[in-house]
C-alpha cells in the first residue's frame, strides 16, 4: 500500500519558518516527479511547488517564489518543503503529491498519489 505522510506543520508567526516533510512508503518515488499543493476552506487545491525525479528541476507558484524551497532525498524516499518568511496568506492545509505524469507537474490531476495533509497556520 502506497502512503505519503506529511509532517512539520504547525502554528508560526508571520516572518517565521517551517519545514514540511513527506515520507513515502509502499513504493519508491526516486524516478518520479513530486509536488506540494495547498488548500483553504471553500477553495480549490492550488499548486505550491514541484520537483522532477532527480531534483535538478523545480517550479514554484508566484506567491511563494523566493520564500519556499522544494527538495527531495531519493535515498530516504522523502520530499521536503522549506518555507521561510511565512505570511498569513500562506495559512492552509498542505498536501504532498507523488508520481507526476509531467516532469514537473503544476496541476493536481497530474499526480497519482496524495498524502492526508498537514495544517500550516501563520498568525499576523
Amino acid at each position: 500500500q502506497v502512503q505519503l505522510v506529511e509532517s512539520g506543520g504547525g502554528l508560526v508567526q508571520a516572518g517565521g519558518s517551517l519545514r514540511l516533510s513527506c515520507a513515502a512508503s509502499g513504493r519508491t518515488f526516486s524516478r518520479d516527479g513530486m509536488g506540494w499543493f495547498r488548500q483553504t476552506p471553500g477553495k480549490e487545491r492550488e499548486f505550491v511547488a514541484a520537483i522532477d525525479w532527480s531534483g535538478d528541476s523545480t517550479d514554484y507558484a508566484d506567491a511563494v517564489k523566493g520564500r519556499f524551497t522544494i527538495s527531495k532525498d531519493n535515498a530516504k524516499n522523502t520530499l521536503y518543503l522549506q518555507m521561510n518568511n511565512l505570511k498569513p496568506e500562506d495559512t492552509a492545509v498542505y498536501y504532498c503529491a507523488g508520481r507526476s505524469v509531467a516532469p514537473v507537474g503544476r496541476r493536481a490531476y497530474e499526480y497519482a498519489y496524495w498524502g492526508q495533509g498537514t495544517q500550516v497556520t501563520v498568525s499576523s
